[in-house]
């Protein structure tokens, strides 16, 4: 696969290829318009000269790649190039009847609110198949052996979409792609941490009723938002059949800091981790959890 690798800077020793990071990115991604209005309703309410950007807007992932291409670790990681996903992979995780719907929604042309605050608009099907192949792309790294460690920088975000409605901003749960991806390609147990402020609730639902993926997510007490966010995210949501007690919810107290990812993460997602022996982990690293993302909201 063709990279583009950032330069050290001055003075930097160079990293070896197995020290470096393998951020997955494409362009592509950026069309992805979720519009504007008040907060992520796209209500016009008539009477504001300037309307706020969606939340989950593009300016967001600009800033991350230009803190990754020229920010202190720069010399540490390896760029590569996205695709998009083929439909027949997208069908390992979602139905093929939402897909279609995704599909003739696209072929409109016009703008269409799927669930709450999420809207398909034109360019955003390009931008969902380009972050899903993305995103497996990275795990195919992984996979055939090229690295230990990559970095999948996509946008549509993923985590909410389950395996038949959109939810929550996202329209392909790329995690749930990729764990498929992995366990079809061999991979006997995967793990899955999400570190989000919000439930990954489209992930677990998708393995709820398997043992061979352990999925565990830390995030606020939100609870339901609604028809298409009916899981709660309480601990008491475990998993069924199979996978009974292989989903872990970890629900953390509004303002918890450091201290108490820490906590949750030491005595709870390392040995939970260490009992299941995975032979992949997956990160779903939402940085809506840090303190500065959550000022930059209120603001």
């Amino acid at each position: 696969m063709a990279s583009e690798s950032s330069p050290p800077p001055a003075g930097a020793p160079p990293p070896g290829l197995g020290d470096k990071l393998a951020v997955f990115w494409d362009e592509g991604m950026l069309a992805h318009d979720a519009g504007r209005g008040v907060f992520d309703s796209g209500r016009d309410p008539g009477f504001l000269d300037v309307l706020d950007q969606h939340p989950e807007n593009a300016d967001r992932v600009r800033n991350m790649v230009s803190i990754l291409r020229r920010g202190p670790i720069a010399h540490f990681l390896s760029w590569h190039s996205g695709r998009p996903a083929h439909a027949s992979e997208l069908l390992s995780f979602h139905s093929s009847e939402y897909i279609e719907e995704l599909v003739q929604t696209n072929a409109t042309g016009a703008k269409k609110k799927l669930c709450e605050g999420t809207f398909l608009n034109p360019g955003s099907w390009g931008a969902a198949l380009l972050a899903a192949g993305t995103t497996l792309s990275s795990a195919k790294h992984i996979l055939d052996g090229q690295g230990n460690l990559a970095y999948a920088l996509v946008r549509p975000p993923g985590h909410h979409a389950q395996p038949d409605h959109a939810d929550g901003y996202c329209f392909l749960n790329n995690a749930g792609l990729a764990v498929q991806l992995a366990l079809d390609s061999g991979r006997a147990k995967v793990a899955v941490v999400d570190i989000d402020v919000h439930y990954g609730n489209g992930t677990a639902e998708g393995f709820y009723r398997t043992d061979t993926v352990l999925t565990m997510s830390l995030h606020m007490m939100h609870g339901s938002w609604g028809p298409s966010h009916p899981q709660s995210g309480s601990v008491d949501e475990i998993g069924e059949g199979k996978g009974l007690g292989y989903n872990l919810n970890i629900p953390l107290p509004n303002g918890s800091g450091d201290a108490g990812y820490e906590y949750a993460m030491n005595e709870l997602v390392v040995p939970s981790i260490d009992k299941f022996q995975p032979q992949l982990l997956f990160l779903v690293v939402g940085q809506d959890s840090s303190a500065e993302y959550m000022w930059a909201m209120i603001r």
